[in-house]
């Protein structure tokens, strides 16, 4: 459904998710309301900034795509300069998953395959 990001800055590999984390991920969303939207202008600094809040303080989000030109590229965008893992574009919804830098939610992290070490012990 979705390609690993390029470059990683808060510690997500790429293409670390195979595809039934992404699943298992994807399920995990369902119930999520989309954190932030991104209208027709595209990807602002101030949109980034607020993907990139959300990712630390919820590690799983949902973003809205409003009308966008090409919402593939764009949710490939996304989760490139966000640092993320796609883990599914669902009409015009973006699913995306990074784990915390110092403190990743240990359920979240089993979910996606992360090895023990990487898992939170909370």
């Amino acid at each position: 459904m979705s390609e690993g990001n390029a470059a990683a800055p808060h510690g997500a590999d790429s293409g670390a998710l195979r595809g039934a984390s992404r699943k298992a991920l994807r399920a995990r969303a369902h119930p999520l309301r989309p954190i932030v939207h991104v209208s027709g202008s595209g990807l602002s600094d101030g949109v980034l900034r607020a993907v990139d809040q959300a990712l630390l303080d919820h590690e799983l989000i949902k973003v809205r795509l409003v009308e966008p030109d090409d919402k593939k590229a764009l949710a490939r965008e996304l989760a490139e300069t966000s640092g993320a893992e796609l883990c599914g574009l669902v009409g015009h919804t973006v699913i995306l998953y990074r784990p915390h830098p110092e403190n990743p939610r240990a359920d979240l992290a089993q979910l996606a395959g992360l090895p023990p070490a990487v898992r939170s012990t909370q």
